[in-house]
């Protein structure tokens, strides 16, 4: 089958398999019986799982580390680590499969492998997911992130979808000009950038709009839809592969006729997912822990879709502030508390950071022109928050430009402490 083939067979497969009206229980049995091929089929293609039991169960749970550890054992090819960044840093394949990487947000970057078919299943299914009805009305999509990925490269056959990618790390004002000209009628970028074009590029008229690569707050989307007047939308996506994507009504859905998510517990009703890709064939990767915080909706989408909704993307595991309290008790203070906690206290905060530096020590940054009295107001809420939880940070406020980093993805709460490290 050709490129173009693939990416319609998946286009065509996505709007069926997860057609409006289906019942969730279909659904289940489909995923299950799919799920079960993957892993007697495809998972002992690699060395890691060469003699694991075809059981989902059974299968231990793995991490960044552990993958990058022995990149070789996870895909086909044998790729190693060292091979694959050589590639990576040169040509961007290795024997025909494209060699990709994470941006590293969490410090250490993460390798991909993926090949032709893949990438045009990939292509399809966002398509049929994101823009459904390119088929009927031509899109011009701008890609506004800090890398670019092999995963884009086929979009441009079809004279029906044109997609540019604008590199991020060129400057956002240098690439001003040649975006006003592409005259986008979707964009997908994370949400600094499209509030900064919300602010700054007064000619653009997309149709849809989609954040993705950072955790949207509140503000940054209040901003961005009154602006362009349109329903904004989200595209959960990482290194290991597409999670969710919003429906016309602007709720997230998992992708889980590509994926079987499990959830961990964590603190506030919050879950954090393990992911096996049961549509990965080269680069297999089973019961990956992911280092996102989710909250999961209980109510039934108006789409009609049976896969799960998610009510947020609150954050990452890495930015959970951790203390030990003096009674014993581990407490953990998510990134949604402390970031609501800090916009309820005034209107008129327009930006700001919360970082913990030290073990009892957090950061309260707002803008120099930011009146005194939110500041105050913003402060005692951060105190107020952690004393309901029994805990007694130190909360120093500093006035700081909230400089527009391009080449950064924004984290407004950043846990900067590692225990052992210092004290």
């Amino acid at each position: 089958m050709t490129g173009l083939g693939q990416i319609a067979a998946a286009f065509a497969q996505t709007l069926w398999t997860t057609r409006t009206g289906r019942a969730r229980a279909d659904f289940e049995r489909w995923q299950a019986r799919t799920l079960q091929r993957w892993l007697a089929r495809d998972l002992p293609g690699v060395d890691f799982y060469r003699d694991a039991p075809p059981r989902l169960e059974t299968l231990p749970i793995i991490d960044k580390a552990t993958v990058m550890a022995d990149f070789a054992a996870f895909n086909r090819g044998r790729i190693t680590a060292e091979a694959g960044w050589r590639a990576y840093e040169t040509t961007g394949s290795h024997a025909g499969v494209s060699i990709g990487a994470s941006t590293g947000t969490s410090g250490n970057r993460t390798l991909y492998a993926i090949t032709p078919a893949e990438q045009h299943r990939w292509l399809g299914t966002i398509l049929a997911k994101a823009l459904p009805r390119f088929l009927v009305q031509h899109e011009r999509v701008a890609v506004i992130l800090p890398q670019n990925s092999a995963l884009y490269d086929g979009a441009n056959r079809s004279r029906l979808l044109r997609l540019q990618f604008f590199d991020l790390r060129r400057g956002l004002e240098s690439l001003l000009p040649t975006l006003g000209a592409f005259a986008p009628t979707t964009i997908v970028a994370p949400p600094r950038v499209l509030r900064h074009l919300a602010e700054h590029a007064n000619e653009l008229a997309p149709r849809r709009l989609f954040v993705g690569a950072e955790t949207l707050d509140p503000i940054d989307r209040m901003a961005i839809e009154a602006r362009f007047g349109l329903r904004l939308g989200e595209i959960y996506m990482a290194t290991e592969g597409l999670f969710a994507v919003s429906c016309r009504h602007g709720r997230l859905h998992l992708a889980e006729d590509a994926n079987v998510f499990e959830f961990e517990p964590m603190a506030g009703g919050l879950v954090s997912p393990l992911v096996t890709g049961f549509r990965r064939r080269f680069q297999i990767m089973a019961r990956y822990r992911m280092n996102d915080l989710l909250r999961l909706s209980d109510r039934p989408c108006p789409c009609g879709s049976p896969l799960q909704a998610v009510d947020e993307i609150v954050g990452r595991l890495d930015d959970v502030f951790v203390f030990d309290r003096a009674d014993g008790a581990r407490v953990l203070v998510t990134p949604d508390v402390m970031r609501n906690a800090v916009l309820d206290a005034a209107r008129d905060i327009a930006d700001f950071r919360i970082r913990r530096e030290d073990r009892e020590e957090i950061v309260l940054l707002l803008q120099p022109d930011l009146p005194e009295a939110s500041a105050r107001a913003a402060s005692a809420a951060l105190v107020q928050l952690f004393a309901a939880r029994a805990l007694a940070p130190q909360v120093t406020v500093r006035r700081e430009a909230m400089v527009f980093e391009p080449h950064r993805k924004l984290r407004r709460v950043e846990c900067r402490y590692r225990p052992g490290a210092r004290s």
